[in-house]
């Protein structure tokens, strides 16, 4: 076998001359994925004490437990932050890694009463739901949720990669795939959630609720000159508070706005805006769009 395997070492050698694009030789050291998904598993462990531990946490080891895993997080973020910032600005300094890494870790606390607020959505909007540790040990919307808001504020910071390589971590464990650009407002709730796709430019309010195999992606794609794929713009829908969007439907385009309370049933194609508190349904060949019946008389407010 390794007469074999070393008579073949050439060729594989040579597609290294030939193939560019894909080789990173001689480059920089670049952020390293199975760093990342320790740093995910990490995040998990801090956002949701006990629940991501093989044995319980006394309340008497709570404070020099969660020191050591922060300062453990922090450091591990730090060196992948800084390797991924390296590759935009080679002479980036230590220390805005640093404070990348210290904007989010000041953010924790508000993660945390986020995933509260979404957590109390899956146990509002799941009949099937028992108790909130049913939610948070075994909905994938959760864990996909917790590592998207935390990637959100690395990616405000501008920071290439790493937030990317995060939620790509969550997508291939749940199957939702959000874009770490995503703004996402409270209570929000993804019901079994495989096959779901939020798009980077993509804005939702408070009370969402989303089915599975739901897209909010992009209408089309505007080219240069020559004939490239520009980047950047409005590319991804807005989804206004207390919408709901049932299995299958796909949404696509940046001036498409879902107004508040509206309800988008199942197997839909939406490229143009609904007002609010509209019903909108597929049938054979077409989109029915008509208003929701009123609530208590106030119009589903």
């Amino acid at each position: 076998m390794e007469k074999s395997v070393t008579a073949l070492l050439g060729e594989l050698l040579d597609s290294y001359n030939r193939v560019g694009g894909i080789n990173n030789i001689d480059g920089l050291n670049l952020p390293s994925k199975g760093a990342v998904a320790q740093i995910c598993e990490d995040l998990l462990q801090i956002l949701f004490p006990g629940f991501h531990d093989e044995e319980p946490i006394a309340s008497k080891r709570i404070t020099q437990l969660t020191s050591s895993r922060l300062l453990n997080f922090a450091e591990r973020l730090r060196v992948e932050t800084f390797k991924s910032l390296r590759v935009q600005e080679p002479e980036c300094p230590y220390k805005r890694a640093e404070e990348i890494v210290l904007h989010l870790v000041e953010r924790l606390p508000r993660i945390r009463e986020l995933l509260r607020t979404d957590v109390e959505a899956a146990f509002e909007g799941d009949p099937a739901s028992q108790s909130f540790e049913e939610i948070i040990l075994s909905y994938p919307c959760i864990e996909t949720i917790a590592i998207q808001r935390a990637a959100h504020i690395l990616y405000l910071e501008k920071l290439p990669l790493v937030p990317r390589i995060m939620t790509e971590w969550a997508h291939s464990r749940t199957g939702i795939d959000i874009h770490p650009g995503a703004k996402i407002g409270r209570y929000f709730f993804i019901d079994h959630g495989t096959g779901v796709v939020i798009g980077e430019t993509c804005e939702i309010g408070s009370r969402v609720k989303l089915y599975h195999g739901v897209t909010l992606g992009a209408r089309s794609f505007k080219k240069d000159e020559e004939g490239r794929v520009k980047k950047g713009g409005k590319r991804h829908p807005d989804v206004e508070d207390g919408v709901t969007i049932y299995p299958n439907s796909t949404i696509l385009g940046g001036e498409t706005v879902i107004g508040a309370r509206s309800t988008i049933g199942a197997n839909v194609f939406l490229m143009s805006s609904v007002p609010p508190d509209s019903l909108v349904t597929s049938g054979p060949g077409d989109i029915s769009i008509t208003a929701k019946p009123p609530r208590n008389g106030k119009n589903g407010r």
